[in-house]
């Protein structure tokens, strides 16, 4: 098992899954503690990498689009502080950050998981019931329907409506904006026959943000309502009546076939590497050369 352990968290890899749990330190976000620890199945992942500095450094993990409701329902708005699937490393550890990039990457190879997008969600989602008290009012999820209230900071013509329930059957989509410089945040639910273009301050299905220190936590109610929606590439798939397949060209065929040979070969070598055929030393030695020609 690959494991590397920082102030920031701790990532480990044991072939099949990622496990990412949160630091304690102080500078760890309140939305990443609150998440608490995240189970990533090696097949909703798209790739990983691991970015240098001088002082410091950042492994980021890269998600197949559709894999994560939380990534889905704040649009890619998450910060770096509040970003999941982004750990601080230290400069002294790096050689521990590669080997697990490298660990993590060889099993994706092995495993021919792809890149692309997802037709259903690949993670659970925050754990229900919650409630999260940020802006103008509170919003709660119980799994089966949300319960917006209003706090003494709410627009009086909002506030006036009381408190509102909406059954998850009615929600067609939700979405999560953070404040950014002038501009304030919110968490909107979009109800079914109910469209509307109101700013977040008098919408009484939408909670506005200001940029507070709670402000992202909004951000797991979204995810957790996101998760138990309909996938969005599942609503969205359409097969046209004229659509004709295409044909890869001999190029193309002969790319994937030697793209598919290669995978063959490396995985055998995996296999004799860990029969004890090859030393350490061959087996890194050969998989860089299949490495290359890919």
């Amino acid at each position: 098992m690959a494991e590397i352990i920082q102030k920031d968290g701790t990532w480990a890899f044991d072939g099949d899954a990622l496990r990412l749990t949160p630091g304690r330190d102080k500078n760890v976000s309140l939305l990443r503690k609150e998440l608490g620890e995240l189970n990533v199945p090696l097949g909703a992942l798209a790739g990983i990498s691991l970015e240098q500095g001088k002082k410091s450094g950042r492994l980021r993990l890269r998600l197949r689009d559709g894999a994560d409701p939380l990534l889905h329902a704040t649009g890619g708005r998450l910060t770096e502080p509040h970003d999941p699937y982004q750990l601080i490393v230290e400069s002294d550890r790096y050689g521990v950050a590669e080997y697990f990039v490298d660990e993590v990457r060889n099993a994706l190879l092995l495993d021919q998981v792809p890149a692309g997008p997802v037709d259903a969600y690949l993670l659970p989602g925050p754990s229900v019931p919650l409630s999260v008290s940020a802006g103008d009012g509170t919003a709660g999820f119980d799994g089966e329907r949300i319960r917006l209230e209003w706090n003494w900071k709410t627009e009086d013509a909002k506030a006036a409506a009381g408190a509102r329930t909406l059954a998850l059957a009615d929600i067609t989509g939700v979405e999560w904006h953070p404040a950014a410089g002038l501009e304030n945040g919110h968490l909107r639910f979009t109800v079914r026959h109910a469209p509307t273009k109101t700013p977040p301050k008098y919408d009484p299905n939408a909670v506005e943000l200001w940029g507070f220190k709670k402000d992202p936590l909004m951000a797991l109610v979204a995810a957790a309502v996101q998760a138990r929606l309909p996938h969005p590439a599942r609503a969205a798939a359409t097969h046209p009546v004229n659509a004709r397949p295409e044909l890869p060209s001999p190029s193309v065929a002969s790319a994937e076939d030697d793209h598919d040979a290669l995978l063959r070969r490396l995985r055998e070598l995996g296999e004799l590497h860990r029969a004890g055929v090859l030393t350490d030393d061959e087996f890194a030695l050969a998989k860089q050369a299949i490495l290359k020609r890919m």
